[in-house]
């Protein structure tokens, strides 16, 4: 059971559109992002949904997911059963892409 969850977790979210190395480093990722925003390098998390959530009306936010190579989020919500993306520059906010 110990090796079938994390293979099933892995597979599942590579399907959903995240990579496995980004699940992998999720926790690294985080303290990655805290180290960023310090640094003044990154906006706060807090404001990035500030800025991204009014406009994705009607669909169900289900979470945050940083890329520190990239310098990224993904913020993901569902909407009539389909997952949606939108990624965005974590140094500017500005939204990146939307996948539907």
């Amino acid at each position: 059971m110990k090796k079938v969850l994390p293979t099933l977790l892995a597979l599942g979210l590579a399907a959903g559109g995240l990579t496995v190395s980004a699940v992998a480093q999720d926790g690294s990722a985080q303290g990655e992002a805290r180290k960023e925003m310090r640094a003044g390098n990154v906006l706060p998390l807090r404001e990035i949904e500030r800025r991204v959530l009014p406009s994705m009306r009607g669909a169900e936010y289900l979470g945050p997911a940083y890329d520190s190579a990239a310098m990224a989020y993904r913020l993901k919500f569902i909407r009539d059963g389909r997952v949606m993306f939108v990624d965005v520059d974590a140094r500017t906010g500005r939204i990146l892409r939307r996948t539907r």
